[in-house]
């Protein structure tokens, strides 16, 4: 059976989840089919909230398509993990009672998972062979950066040699080039060390076990 999957994530450079969720389902012999809406399209936009979220999805929905399973990207930000889960489970309980849910929640931004390859980095940057010390955490201090998106910022920049207009230019990019890291992430890199992606996956490989 192919597991019909709604992916909410928190803008639209994070869609690149839904080919990692694609991806473990294909390792566990199962068939995943993923819908990441562009919730932009709605003449109103949607709030932040995880609700309203999910009212929007539905009202996208073609011919009330319904779901096995929502995967809900959330960052934590400034708030513990256990609490956005928490948010997660009732937005879903209030919106869709019974559908089955992956909670997905970096801790502060998913930036954090983002600063562990630097070669992935230099290459987004388009200087595949340079050689810029980028000054990066080690996964175990990956999650405790204060600035994540900042610090993958500027490890671009550095990255990158650019100076003047042709860093300007790549500073732009930013969105595009995130979303390009978050495709090359490597499920079997430094990220698996990180406690926020072993919820995420066990989460996730829990939830298509339990689905028929």
């Amino acid at each position: 059976m192919t597991v019909r999957s709604l992916y909410l994530c928190e803008g639209s450079s994070d869609m690149g989840l839904r080919f990692h969720i694609e991806a473990i389902a294909a390792e566990m012999g199962r068939e995943i089919h993923v819908t990441s809406p562009d919730l932009d399209r709605l003449p109103t936009k949607p709030g932040h909230s995880v609700k309203d979220k999910l009212r929007a999805a539905q009202r996208l929905s073609d011919g009330g398509r319904t779901y096995d399973l929502v995967v809900i990207h959330r960052d934590s930000d400034r708030e513990p993990p256990d609490r956005r889960r928490t948010e997660i489970a009732e937005a879903v309980a209030a919106v869709s009672p019974g559908l089955a849910h992956v909670p997905v929640i970096p801790v502060r931004m998913l930036e954090a998972w983002l600063l562990l390859d630097p070669s992935a980095i230099r290459e987004v940057a388009g200087n595949p062979n340079g050689k810029m010390a980028l000054d990066l955490p080690k996964a175990a201090k990956a999650e405790s950066v204060k600035d994540p998106k900042w610090l993958l910022k500027q490890a671009i920049a550095t990255a990158s040699e650019e100076r003047g207009r042709g860093l300007q230019k790549l500073q732009t990019r930013f969105s595009a080039n995130r979303a390009r890291l978050l495709q090359m992430l490597d499920r079997e890199g430094p990220v698996k060390q990180l406690a926020s992606w072993q919820s995420f996956t066990n989460d996730l490989h829990e939830a298509l076990s339990r689905s028929h």
